[in-house]
This record gives C-alpha cells, structure tokens and sequence, in this order.
C-alpha cells in the first residue's frame, strides 16, 4: 500500500512539475491537460484524477510557487545584507527563473491573462505580487533608516516600479532571448537608490 501512495505521490510532483513549466512558458490559456499527460507518460483522467479542474491544477501551482519564492526571501533576510544587495538577491530570483529554461515568472505570465483566470487563481497572483511589494517597501524603509538609500524615495512606489520593471524586462529578455536585458533594468534600478 506504502509503494502504491509514493507512486501516486510522485505522478502528483511530476503532474506540478510540467504543469508549472508550461504555465511559465506557454500561460494559462496555453496548455491543456493533455500536454500535461503526455509530457507525464499517463492519460489526461490521471491528471483529472489529481485535479479535477485546470484551475486546481494552476491553484495548486500558484500557491506552490508563492510559498517557494517566500522561501528564497527568508533565506535573503535571515544573511542580514546590505539592502541594496538584498534588492540585488531578489532580482537574482528573477533573473534565475529566466535562466532556468527560459521560463517567465509564475505569476507574471498569470497575470497577462488576468481577464481568462479563474477567480481563485487571480486572487492567488494578486496576493503573490502584494507580498512582494510590502516585502520590498519594507528593504527600502530599512535602508532609509539606516541612511543607506535615498530618503527621498517613496518606499511603497519605488517597491511597484521595482517589480513591474522586473516583470517587464523578464518579458522583453524573454522575448529577444538576451538576459542581460534583466540585468541592465536591474542595476538601473539600484543606482536611483543611493544616497546622494
């Protein structure tokens, strides 16, 4: 019985694993179960078996996703670094999404197609970019408490132009498959941040 729920357990991941791929590199409306099954090795009411719905599925990514990401920034705030590196480690994420495959950020890709997502999986990509934006407000409230960024910045502002420009030259280096197109906004960004 053991042998039969790790297999079930190990389609599961693989079913996540491909599902995740092709959500960040085709989108929401660009895949179907089916693509999923055959990339898998079983049949599309396999993948029904485990998610009854392409919007479990998606969910269950999303929210997969956003719990990894949160992961990597705990692990960024716990080297207690300088907070223009920490902004610098947090554009790594990105640029190693990229990197890895070509894939686009999850949540990203998710919300170019806001309009045809599943109620549920737009609310977990909203909550996804929220996290992000009150996680860098509050790098750059730091640093300007430690005078080490620009207080005239406003930490709230800087932190949304900061992630749509993340997403935004992740989808132009994705689109002329050049990253170093990522890293040019990226050390643009961090210069308007100094102290001057």
């Amino acid at each position: 019985m053991a042998t039969e729920e790790k297999k079930a357990s190990s389609k599961v991941d693989e079913i996540l694993e491909v599902g995740q791929r092709l959500l960040q590199t085709r989108g929401y409306d660009g895949f179907s179960f089916r693509d999923v099954a055959d990339e898998v090795g079983i049949k599309s009411a396999s993948v029904h078996y485990h998610f009854p719905s392409k919007a479990d599925l998606a969910l269950r990514i999303t929210n997969n996703y956003r719990a990894d990401f949160a992961e990597v920034i705990n692990t960024i705030d716990e080297q207690q670094l300088h907070p223009s590196e920490r902004l610098q480690r947090f554009a790594g994420i990105f640029q190693d999404t990229l990197d890895n495959g070509e894939r686009m950020c999850l949540c990203g890709m998710l919300a170019s197609e806001a309009e045809s997502l599943p109620d549920p999986v737009r609310q977990e990509t909203q909550q996804f970019f929220a996290e992000q934006q009150i996680w860098l407000a509050g790098v750059i409230e730091q640093g300007q408490a430690d005078n080490r960024i620009n207080e005239t910045i406003n930490p709230i502002q800087f932190a949304k132009m900061f992630l749509a420009a993340l997403e935004g030259a992740m989808v132009i280096s994705w689109n002329v498959r050049d990253s170093t197109e990522l890293e040019a906004v990226t050390d643009q960004l961090l210069q308007l941040l100094e102290v001057k």
